[in-house]
């Protein structure tokens, strides 16, 4: 279910971003974005990496990774673009066909050096 939240779009994303999963729920920041095939894809693909890992695996496991790259790197948009998670979404969010082919655990091929 998609949910327009200004609010809890910048809190959750640092207002790095227009959408945030906070599952089960895609939070966009206006109607505007609620109709964004490319954001809601994004997000979609958010979504199937949180089954993965049941959820809780995906939230602690994205938020090692950013304080990880925020230490490495000391930049906060960097340290986000960084997350395997988010290289994954924004490397295929255009497709939207991605989820149909996609593979399990895709996002791990994404775990390596700095961007």
């Amino acid at each position: 279910m998609i949910v327009i939240s200004p609010l809890l779009t910048s809190v959750f994303s640092l207002g790095l971003a227009q959408g945030v999963l906070v599952f089960p729920f895609i939070f966009v920041k206006n109607e505007r974005f609620r109709n964004n095939a490319y954001l809601v894809n994004h997000e979609r693909i958010h979504f199937r990496q949180a089954i993965e890992l049941l959820v809780v695996g995906f939230y602690l496991l994205y938020l090692l990774e950013f304080l990880f790259w925020f230490i490495r790197c000391r930049q906060v948009g960097k340290a986000y673009r960084n997350i395997s998670f988010e290289r994954e979404a924004y490397d295929n969010d255009h497709d939207l066909q991605y989820l149909l082919y996609r593979k399990s655990w895709s996002f791990s091929k994404y775990f390596r050096t700095l961007r």
